[in-house]
């Protein structure tokens, strides 16, 4: 299993930028999956960026070229780069790993995008 906690998230005006992390108990390198997703109020949680194993990167298209998702292995670190925000990308984000056939969550954090 692994556990996940998140960091960063917060208030910013549209345009602007915002760093998450997300830390893993154990190494990113034996996690099948792992990366971001978000959930809007009444909406559904959607893949934003995601590490799948053996190096693929996934993005949604809504947040491409705007986002960068990196890791720091060393850390069992992933990380999450948002620029030129929108007032659209208001949720709450989650960091999401899968291991075998299990998911796991982080605990979401907050963002706000003011226009």
């Amino acid at each position: 299993q692994v556990q996940l906690v998140e960091s960063g998230g917060g208030l910013v005006q549209a345009g602007g930028s915002l760093r998450f992390s997300c830390a893993a108990s154990r190494s990113v390198n034996t996690i099948n999956a792992i990366g971001w997703y978000r959930q809007a109020p009444g909406k559904q949680r959607e893949l934003v960026a995601l590490f799948i194993s053996g190096g693929t990167i996934t993005y949604a298209d809504f947040v491409r070229g705007r986002f960068t998702i990196s890791r720091d292995n060393a850390k069992n670190t992933v990380y999450l780069q948002m620029n030129s925000l929108k007032p659209e990308d208001t949720a709450v984000y989650y960091c999401y790993a899968a291991l075998s056939t299990r998911t796991y969550w982080g605990q979401g954090t907050q963002v706000t995008v003011s226009s």
